[in-house]
């Protein structure tokens, strides 16, 4: 590869870099062509995008990169692939389910939303990562519940305003 090449490479990298909130890095290596058709195709499913990168070339879009990976690049030693997703959770609920029936992908690391997680046994903890969408339809339910509440209190005091004083000021205390 010639100098330019790496060049373009490096700008390529830290472009994708700066474009996704939610990086991790695995070890894919082991998987046969077959195992890797399956990954690939449970990442585009997902909505993935599942690249095996250089390390060296890694760490230097890392560093012309305006994040902080913190430690990840110290993680970039051997077979290193790079999976992106607008999804928090996604790439490691993929690994999860991938690895009933293999002994790989390993999680190196992940970088989500600007938090650092180093090595394999983060993965659950990845796994339980809320999605945005989640996490808006948690905050929907708890602002909901209340209102709920208020308006079948007013219906069970039949609508007149002594109830409906009633209930409040049951509520009140």
């Amino acid at each position: 590869m010639t100098r330019e090449e790496k060049s373009q490479v490096i700008e390529e990298l830290t472009a994708q870099l700066a474009d996704n909130t939610n990086i991790y890095l695995a070890d894919i290596s082991g998987l046969n062509a077959g195992n890797t058709s399956d990954l690939r195709r449970a990442c585009f499913k997902a909505n993935i995008r599942l690249a095996v990168v250089k390390n060296t070339l890694l760490v230097k879009a890392m560093e012309a990169s305006e994040k902080d990976f913190g430690n990840l690049p110290t993680i970039l030693k051997g077979n290193t692939s790079v999976m992106y997703s607008e999804t928090g959770n996604a790439p490691a609920k993929v690994i999860k389910a991938f690895r009933k029936k293999s002994d790989r992908p390993l999680l190196k690391g992940a970088f989500i939303e600007e938090a650092i997680y180093i090595g394999d046994e983060q993965l659950d903890a990845l796994v339980d990562i809320k999605s945005r969408e989640e996490l808006i339809g948690d905050v929907i339910a708890l602002l909901q519940s209340p209102a709920k509440n208020v308006v079948s209190a007013l219906k069970s005091g039949g609508g007149k305003l002594a109830g409906i004083l009633k209930t409040l000021s049951e509520k009140e205390g």
